[in-house]
């Protein structure tokens, strides 16, 4: 898969700082469920739906379906595991949570870093929406976010809202 950043990489910081995504729940409550997430090793179903609140509301009844039982079991053999495709599948078991809303979970509640997939990311690499995620195209994603972050020093949380910004602006 080829990724082509569609505006100069000197511009990362830049759209990193116009980033502006509001929902009714704040970033800072997602990215305090990821620390969460982090210190207890995996997610209540409460914490879940406060995550894919944030990234999208289509969801909200869908997550409920899922037990605290379940929720705290994937996202715990999610936290444990060292395998990059057993992450984020695992995952995706949770009633309401696609790709998108994973690589959500995985970027603020893992020591890895991931950026978060979606549509305006896509775009902001020339990348149309494809018509389902696999894991291929997540992984070259993934590492293809890593690099930019890393030649540019910035990290994860500021490639993706540049990335997200961008689309929406320009796109």
């Amino acid at each position: 898969m080829t990724f082509n950043l569609q505006f100069p990489e000197e511009k990362l910081p830049e759209w990193s700082r116009r980033y502006d995504y509001t929902t009714r729940v704040p970033e800072s409550t997602v990215a305090e469920k990821g620390k969460k997430m982090k210190e207890q090793g995996h997610l209540t179903l409460r914490q879940l739906a406060q995550i894919c609140e944030w990234k999208t509301t289509r969801t909200q009844s869908i997550v409920q379906e899922n037990t605290d039982a379940f929720v705290r079991e994937v996202t715990s053999a999610c936290s444990d595991s060292e395998t990059e495709r057993f992450r984020i599948s695992v995952l995706t078991l949770l009633h309401g949570v696609s790709w998108p809303t994973a690589s959500v979970v995985l970027h603020f509640g893992h020591e890895d870093r991931y950026p978060i997939i979606d549509f305006r990311a896509l775009e902001s690499l020339g990348v149309e929406e494809p018509y389902s995620y696999s894991f291929d195209l997540w992984w070259s994603y993934v590492q293809a976010c890593r690099r930019l972050a890393d030649r540019n020093e910035l990290t994860m949380r500021e490639v993706d809202q540049a990335l997200w910004q961008y689309s929406e602006e320009e796109q």
